[in-house]
């Protein structure tokens, strides 16, 4: 387990929250398989949830507001150094303001955006909140990426934007590559496969770490949710998509043989 007592990188995916139509019912499902201990504010926050691991915060649950129409949903925020820089160059690169800039108490600054083939995300300025402060432990944020209905599109917006690299993965059926901050991975861009259904739109990704992907997802089952696909192997970890018990998409990931565990990794 490693602590992290500084600001991300502009263009790290900093930060992750879940907005659902219930928040008891995600902190109960979270808590019990994650091991999360939730925070929940006062009214001055909307009641937010901070979810905490040894006394740090490592991810948001909150709830959508009585009478706001938007899908229960994990939201990836980038770090940003100025977020009406970065929203302005949002706009021009041809993405869209979903929610415009707000101040977070003295928490930070933040705004919601879609890139130009709709795949939803926030920024996120730090200000006394810098975002999850444990990283290599079960429980934490493992990666994040976009899945894009235009990858080119995706890939010319993100790169104009946030100054990303690239590294290219892809192959005869696989369009994929890692995003890179001064030759560093922070996540990840891929195309969406012909054999996702239409109705999936272009999205941003969630992945946790856990210490064993088959009991995890044999959990989230246990605690009402979904398996949507067979836990498999790659080079980066034994990994499983999973609905929780209201419906909200995420992945799960545990170190295996190929892989190898990380840096200051604890089970």
């Amino acid at each position: 387990m490693l602590f992290r007592d500084e600001r991300w990188p502009d263009g790290t995916p900093s930060w992750v929250d879940l907005m659902v139509p219930d928040q008891a019912k995600a902190v109960a499902f979270y808590s019990g398989l994650f091991g999360w201990d939730v925070q929940t504010g006062g009214e001055e926050t909307g009641f937010y949830g901070m979810a905490e691991l040894s006394g740090r915060p490592v991810a948001g649950i909150g709830q959508i507001p009585p009478g706001q129409e938007m899908p229960p949903v994990w939201t990836t925020y980038l770090s940003v150094s100025d977020v009406d820089k970065t929203a302005a160059a949002i706009t021009e690169a041809g993405g869209q303001l979903v929610m415009p800039v707000m101040e977070v108490l003295k928490e930070g600054r933040m705004a919601v955006a879609a890139d130009p083939a709709g795949a939803v995300f926030g920024l996120w300025e730090p200000g006394h909140h810098l975002g999850t402060q444990v990283t290599a432990a079960p429980g934490t944020l493992a990666w994040n990426e976009c899945m894009s209905r235009d990858y080119p599109a995706a890939k010319a917006f993100y790169e104009r934007v946030f100054g990303f690299g690239f590294q290219d993965l892809s192959n005869d059926g696989f369009t994929y590559a890692v995003l890179l901050i001064d030759g560093r991975p922070v996540g990840g861009l891929g195309g969406l496969p012909e054999s996702v259904p239409a109705e999936v739109p272009s999205n941003w990704s969630t992945y946790f770490s856990v210490a064993d992907a088959d009991a995890s997802a044999a959990r989230v089952t246990e605690l009402g949710g979904r398996v949507l696909d067979q836990p498999f192997d790659s080079p980066y970890g034994r990994q499983v998509r999973v609905l929780d018990d209201q419906g909200v998409p995420f992945l799960v990931i545990s170190p295996n043989e190929q892989s190898g565990k990380p840096e200051g990794w604890e089970d």
